[in-house]
């Protein structure tokens, strides 16, 4: 039988974490998934000069972001020239009430979607429900946690934390499918499912990999062909993606394209690549009539503000970070709670959310590097999960909504004090000289603290002292 359906929330990261790690299941299933993917990216790698083409790749993040604005505008301009129409979002909400006002303009009563984490960001198919739209995932990873009332646990293999059993149960119990183990006979039913949809959906909503400024051009990288159906086969193509997607040239993309299929799964190239300019042209017999490309910034703006959080924006959402994580690997993406789970989601997350209810997600990590060393477009992740964890004490420059979040009167209080006996070597030896004669009294359980450390107990004798005895000893 198929887990009962659960709700996570970042605020809950340590219970959700426990649960996670006490499920052999669940660790079982992201364990056999992410040694497979490692191996594949490393296997995908062997004939590429690697650290060259990572440092190609952050370049050309680095030149976008450096002019994202003009390239915003020159997208924009291109994109209305081919016949585009772009509208802007300041945030999630707006950008639901502007797909949705779009879906009722053409009398729309079902959407058929590609794959688009943007589009989970700002819980799109929920807001569409309320509108009276029937909102169906064509991606067969987010079909079935769709299927299955969850959220996606990873950005690239959304049902990556069920099993083949798993599945066929929730097949059989949401679509009445015959259970069986058949991989190819269950791919081949939920596709025939989706077909009939893909034909009768008023409107396809996509997400984008990448945007070219230079040429107005949508890319959208896809392995099953539903992002295909999902661009052409309805007539309307509504295309939404963050701000950060934005790439200067035409020629920027190969490049990226490398990096992204070989980091996310190993593949050379993907069974699909799409790129898309217009609606239908007048000489043509497929395509949409009416193609909206939706920016949105929920935030990505106030990032792009920090010459050191500006970093965040460089991903390609390759998923990389994830695969190579050993507290992911372990816990799963619905422990996070959030819409990015593992490295990327640590420190993107916050942003998006405010550290009140992502306090816990930069300190979710070993800092052990490996999500750092294997993104494509090196992202110092590890840095700015350290700077994450200064904003949510208040030692940072207070660039993240809910900095100092962590801190208390308490501690400010305890540091205040620390800070004056420090500075005042009397007061500092007569608290060393108290704390050494009571040392037995100290406790030996600080609450968490001690759950997997010693409790720190005072010296016997002060450092002074000792040098004293050592100079007195030696008759100096």
């Amino acid at each position: 039988m198929s887990q009962p359906v659960q709700t996570f929330t970042p605020q809950a990261f340590h219970r959700q974490a426990h649960e996670a790690l006490e499920n052999p299941q669940i660790r079982a299933n992201f364990r056999k998934a992410m040694d497979g993917l490692m191996g594949k990216r490393r296997k995908a790698f062997d004939d590429w000069d690697l650290e060259t083409l990572r440092e190609l790749g952050a370049n050309i993040r680095l030149r976008a972001l450096s002019k994202l604005p003009d390239l915003l505008e020159q997208l924009e301009a291109n994109c209305e020239a081919n016949g585009i129409r772009v509208h802007w979002a300041e945030n999630g909400e707006q950008a639901c009430e502007l797909i949705t006002e779009i879906c009722q303009r053409h009398g729309a009563s079902s959407v058929i979607k590609g794959k688009s984490m943007v589009s989970e960001e700002m819980h799109l198919n929920a807001h569409l429900e309320k509108a009276g739209i029937d909102a169906l995932e064509s991606d067969l990873g987010e079909y079935l946690v769709q299927l299955n009332e969850q959220t996606p646990s990873h950005i690239i293999m959304p049902a990556i934390h069920l099993n083949t059993g798993e599945i066929s149960d929730i097949m059989h119990e949401r679509t009445g499918t015959e259970r069986t183990t058949d991989v190819d006979a269950m791919t081949a039913a939920a596709r025939a499912q989706l077909r009939e949809r893909f034909m009768t959906a008023d409107v396809g909503v996509s997400g984008v990999n990448f945007a070219v400024a230079e040429t107005g051009t949508l890319c959208l990288v896809e392995n099953e062909g539903n992002g295909r159906l999902t661009t052409t086969a309805p007539p309307v193509h509504i295309a939404v993606t963050g701000i950060e997607k934005v790439v200067e040239h035409l020629a920027d993309v190969p490049p990226l394209y490398a990096l992204l299929t070989r980091s996310a799964t190993g593949q050379h190239v993907t069974t699909y690549f799409n790129m898309i300019s217009s609606p239908r042209k007048a000489d043509e017999h497929d395509g949409p009539e009416e193609v909206h490309l939706v920016l949105v910034d929920s935030g990505r703006s106030r990032v792009y503000q920090d010459d050191e959080l500006l970093d965040t924006l460089r991903c390609i959402r390759c998923g990389a970070c994830m695969n190579h994580c050993p507290v992911y690997t372990r816990v799963g993406g619905h422990t996070y709670g959030t819409t990015y789970p593992g490295p990327i989601g640590a420190i993107l997350m916050p942003h998006l959310m405010g550290l009140e209810a992502t306090k816990d997600l930069p300190s979710a990590s070993s800092l052990c590097g490996a999500c750092g060393e294997v993104c494509p477009v090196k992202i110092p992740i590890p840095d700015l999960l350290v700077r994450l964890r200064r904003e949510a004490v208040g030692d940072g420059v207070g660039n993240v909504p809910g900095a100092g979040v962590k801190r208390s009167r308490k501690e400010v209080a305890a540091w205040k004090s620390w800070q004056w006996l420090a500075t005042h070597p009397g007061a500092w030896r007569g608290a060393t000289l108290v704390a050494g004669s009571f040392r037995a009294l100290a406790p030996s359980h600080l609450g968490p603290w001690t759950q997997y450390r010693s409790a720190p107990k005072p010296a016997k004798t002060s450092l002074h002292t000792l040098i004293k005895r050592h100079r007195k000893e030696k008759g100096e």
